[in-house]
């Protein structure tokens, strides 16, 4: 059995920094399929704006109804020379955006209802494996990577899309709000303590360092902690909810990938942690810009398809379904992270491109010594 400990190098700058290069080119990418830009695409992103718009406001009514008592009460007392009105409101607007995270999980319900993403995320990588044939053709192709699109399609999701296909949204929203609701609690519970005397001040920077320690080690949490001593509350809320809105996108962006390559929940837990820093890098742009009423769902949409170009950069081509020798344990670890995070930005599609004969015979190697059996904990 093998002790997994955090390591600080999966969360550092470098790492980061990929990590949103990989959005722009990722992005760049998908935009280039004509398709993604189907009537169909087009219909589920109409419907989803809608749903999304009506159950935004359906949340949102408790904060109207604070505004209009506000409103109301200007009839009877001047409010002009106040400002305990405008603290209330701002009050309000900053635990809706960013201590709750409503638009957040309006995103979050639109894809756990529809299978439209899966579908995305599969176009999208058939894409990427035509865009990287066509950029190798004047290359040997028993030198190129395997194509990742035609194995992938050969897997079964396990129920996991056909049971999001006869979920009915109401159903979906149901299941997803229980998740959420026990998320949201725990972070307005939090924001509650802040205000406590002498005791809130060390209420965000210790739950930052609980954070922080388990997945990228002592020392990143240390200084996150150090900051939020020195930082206004609201930037310490604002980023600590970025960072937990980047990690619940990232998982959510993948479930097409672990619908197909089942890991178990130990080896996803390595694995995520193993790549943190680049996925927290390609996904922070996202979950920032997924907020943004109306065009959220939209952007969430990019961001699934640009998924398909990360995979490619961040995990070894699948073996067919029942011929996987070890695949699955062998990827928990990434063991070519140092090559993608030093290779130059313009580079990017010679990545894993063409592997020696020592490679292969390297790569095998960590294949059979990585069989079931040996685990992580």
């Amino acid at each position: 059995m093998t002790c997994f400990k955090p390591n600080m190098s999966n969360f550092d700058p470098n790492a980061i920094l990929r990590g949103a290069q990989l959005t722009l080119v990722g992005a760049n990418r998908a935009l280039q399929n004509p398709g993604l830009f189907t009537t169909n695409h087009y219909r589920q992103a109409a419907i989803a704006v809608c749903a999304g718009l009506a159950i935004r406001i359906i949340l949102n009514v408790p904060i109207y109804g604070v505004k209009a008592l506000i409103w109301l009460s200007s009839i009877f007392v001047d409010l002009d020379h106040e400002t305990w009105d405008d603290t209330i409101v701002n009050g309000l607007d900053f635990i809706s955006k960013q201590v709750l995270q409503v638009p957040f999980f309006l995103m979050m319900v639109m894809s756990s209802i529809t299978p439209t993403l899966d579908n995305v995320f599969m176009e999208s990588l058939r894409w990427v494996d035509q865009t990287y044939v066509q950029k190798h053709k004047s290359d040997d192709p028993s030198q190129l990577r395997s194509m990742y699109y035609p194995t992938l399609k050969m897997y079964s999701t396990h129920g996991a899309v056909e049971k999001r296909e006869q979920r009915s949204f109401l159903d979906g929203v149901i299941v997803f709000a229980a998740k959420y609701g026990r998320r949201a609690a725990v972070s307005l519970g939090i924001y509650i303590l802040t205000f406590i005397p002498k005791v809130g001040p060390f209420v965000l920077p210790a739950a930052s360092f609980y954070t922080f320690n388990k997945a990228v080690g002592p020392v990143p949490a240390g200084i996150i902690f150090a900051s939020g001593l020195l930082l206004p509350k609201h930037y310490m809320v604002t980023f600590l909810q970025t960072y937990f809105s980047s990690r619940s996108l990232m998982s959510q962006l993948l479930r097409p990938y672990f619908d197909r390559i089942r890991f178990t929940k130990q080896q996803k837990k390595i694995w995520f942690i193993d790549r943190s820093g680049v996925l927290f890098g390609f996904s922070v742009a996202f979950a920032i810009m997924v907020k943004v009423p109306l065009l959220g769902v939209l952007i969430y949409g990019i961001a699934e398809a640009s998924t398909a170009y990360l995979i490619t950069k961040i995990t070894e081509p699948p073996p067919p379904p029942g011929e996987d020798n070890g695949f699955i344990e062998s990827e928990v670890r990434w063991k070519n992270k140092h090559l993608l995070l030093n290779l130059p930005l313009e580079r990017l599609d010679e990545f894993n491109t063409k592997l020696t004969g020592a490679d292969k015979a390297t790569r095998q190697a960590d294949r059979n010594a990585s069989m079931p059996g040996r685990n992580f904990a």
